[in-house]
């Protein structure tokens, strides 16, 4: 069973700055992908920022240049550095991976979830 642990939410002003982080444990053959995720009220989640397992990062248009996604597969951790924070910007973030098994077959596993707030 692979289980992930989100930390780093809570309330923060605009301009303001947090770091997200996602650990994750349990019986992993390989990661393919790693990434955030966030779900504003009334809204659709929607991609944040991914990170493959060679490096290569993918970033919403509207986080690019503020959020930078980094990973570090020895403390099996993901995190997501998030500055010049908008009111916008709030919302619940979930970290999600995506796993192979040793037949190939891709599953994807996601955590709980943190509350963002960015408000005066």
């Amino acid at each position: 069973q692979v289980q992930l642990v989100e930390s780093g939410g809570g309330l923060v002003q605009p301009g303001g700055s947090l770091r997200l982080s996602c650990a994750f444990s349990g019986s992993i053959f390989s990661i393919n992908a790693m990434g955030w995720y966030r779900q504003a009220p009334g809204n659709q989640r929607e991609l944040v920022a991914t990170i493959t397992n060679s490096g290569s990062t993918r970033y919403a248009d509207s986080v690019k240049g503020r959020f930078t996604i980094s990973r570090d597969t020895t403390k099996k951790t993901v995190s997501l550095q998030m500055n010049s924070l908008k009111p916008e910007d709030t919302a619940v973030y979930s970290c999600k991976i995506t796993i192979a098994t040793m037949t190939l077959e891709e599953y994807d596993y996601w955590g709980q979830g943190t509350q963002v707030t960015v408000s005066s």
